[in-house]
């Protein structure tokens, strides 16, 4: 059948049957589908969603359009974590390392920024010489020996996920759970891996905003997952407020360096890593309940462990030798940096964290069009939370790293506008706030 007969058919209601999705997905690796139909593709989906078969079939497509891995050789199981996307969601910079410290091997297969969010890859090239589009023979070297290798999407690894990935930040159709979930999950199947944790975000900063959406999103994933035969379990977490205390990439990347030095840092980046990392240890079989893995992983922050894998990762993937010892020597440094203090004291109570996502991007820390460079010293730093006390001549609601003066100043009416500021501190909600076991998740 012809593209944009398929498209028709979709885009009029009508469920696609798994050889017309395949013929589909094929096309884009033959050039028989355009970028064009690729968007109109994923429009038709946004607005007529696909039934469970459909979003198999989409994933099984995907996943087969390039390499899949095989892991049976490592000592160890192949486990793995990834997040639906949030601001300052750097969580995978220390979960990799925190699990291969812990007995476990993370063969990450990470992307770029999408919409507001930040992308780990962005924040692995802030690293000079850091290799995230290693060949094959690389990264299974890499894996091996270091227990963690996060990298992007080889040639070999899910193509056509790559390119509708791309599609989709650039033509509104990012929201689709039946999209999200076979981009996500193609990647993941096609790395081989043994099981899997999500972190499934809901709020102002989430592609999700209630906690319903969430839980849908999180039940197709696990769904999906499960009955594709990858053991996987879903955590639904807060993203009412930027993750940790910084947003951008180098920042990021700093703060996630010094958490692994020192075990040190944001109470809740700490938590929900630690809390990820744990489910992932017993649903892979290394720990056989969660307290003990808790105890492992925070055991690993501590005893230099965690550190020691991450450098050996940066090191594998072609990165300083020393980067974890002088992380201040290789990350670009922005030339303006400046508080943002709140115009009035109080209690910072609600914040519009998509809102800080975008500021990050108007500075030149993410994507406007596919093909933008990326500033990686820009962004925000010690970014205030909910329930803090800010006000003039106090905490600042934030510190900006910018190119220069004026973007500095339309970064810091940005952030005051995305902070709401009132006379009573507000209380934060839970961090996690549901466990979606593989047994639930199937019996959607």
């Amino acid at each position: 059948m012809l593209p944009q007969e398929i498209i028709r058919k979709k885009r009029d209601g009508y469920a696609l049957t798994a050889g017309e999705i395949s013929g589909f997905i094929e096309g884009l690796g033959s050039g028989a589908v355009s970028e064009t139909q690729v968007a109109a593709f994923c429009m038709a989906v946004f607005f007529r969603d696909m039934t469970w078969d459909e979003r198999v079939a989409l994933t099984r497509a995907m996943m087969n359009s390039g390499t899949v891995l095989d892991w049976s050789d490592l000592p160890g199981p192949a486990i793995d974590k990834h997040s639906t996307g949030g601001v300052g969601d750097k969580v995978s910079l220390i979960l990799g390392p925190m699990i291969a410290a812990c007995g476990g091997f993370v063969p990450m297969i990470s992307g770029r920024g999408l919409g507001h969010t930040g992308g780990t890859l962005d924040k692995f090239d802030s690293i000079p010489g850091y290799q995230t589009q290693p060949g094959l023979d690389l990264f299974r070297k890499v894996v091996r020996e270091a227990g963690c290798a996060i990298i992007g999407q080889t040639a070999d690894l899910a193509p056509a996920d790559k390119r509708i990935y791309a599609v989709r930040d650039i033509s509104a159709t990012v929201e689709s759970i039946s999209l999200i979930t076979a981009s996500i999950l193609s990647k993941k199947l096609a790395a081989g891996l043994g099981a899997l944790i999500m972190d499934v975000k809901f709020g102002s900063g989430a592609f999700m905003s209630t906690l319903e959406d969430a839980v849908s999103l999180a039940g197709s994933l696990g769904r999906v997952a499960n009955g594709a035969g990858l053991p996987t379990t879903a955590l639904i977490t807060d993203m009412n407020e930027v993750l940790g205390r910084t947003a951008g990439n180098a920042l990021e990347m700093l703060e996630s360096v010094q958490m692994l030095a020192t075990g040190k840092g944001d109470q809740r980046l700490r938590d929900i890593t630690v809390e990820l990392s744990a489910e992932a240890l017993v649903l892979g079989g290394v720990h056989k309940d969660n307290e003990a893995a808790r105890a492992d992983c925070l055991a690993s922050l501590t005893d230099g462990r965690a550190a020691e894998r991450f450098a050996r990762m940066v090191c594998g993937l072609g990165g300083p030798a020393d980067f974890m010892e002088k992380p201040e020597k290789y990350l670009a440094a922005a030339p303006v940096v400046r508080e943002i203090q709140s115009v009035e004291s109080g209690f910072v109570t609600r914040i519009d964290t998509r809102a800080v996502g975008v500021a990050v991007i108007e500075l030149g820390g993410g994507r406007r069009n596919t093909g933008d460079a990326i500033d990686h010293s820009v962004g925000f730093a010690g970014v205030a939370g909910i329930g803090e006390a800010v006000g003039p001549g106090g905490r600042p609601l934030a510190v900006v790293h910018a190119a220069s003066e004026a973007a500095a100043d339309a970064a810091a009416a940005s952030i005051r506008a995305a902070f709401a500021v009132g006379a009573e501190p507000a209380a934060r909600g839970p961090l996690v706030a549901r466990r979606l076991s593989a047994e639930e998740a199937l019996a959607l």
